[in-house]
């Protein structure tokens, strides 16, 4: 048991816990100094993932338009170099 724990912790257990105990005073205090509660991580994350939805679906659209202005003139010099290179 003891390996198996040990293995899924990284490290024994007290020292895991002492490393856990050292990391959350570590950001508990840069929280605090900026005013920061964990319910604002979870808004900050909320509103990213929403705005990244909405801005995607438009950040497609544009990529779909770039696609076919370079497909454009992509694909004629494609054709024609290969219609040079037939001749060889």
């Amino acid at each position: 048991m003891s390996n198996g724990l040990t293995r899924f912790l990284g490290d024994t257990p007290g020292r895991t816990a002492l490393k856990l105990l050292v990391a959350s005073f570590v950001v508990g205090v840069v929280m605090a100094a900026f005013n920061w509660y964990p319910v604002d991580v979870y808004y900050w994350i909320r509103d990213f993932v929403v705005t990244l939805w909405e801005n995607g679906w438009a950040a497609l659209g544009r990529f779909g338009t770039y696609l076919a202005l370079g497909a454009g003139v992509v694909i004629p010099v494609f054709i024609v170099l290969r219609l040079l290179n037939m001749r060889k």
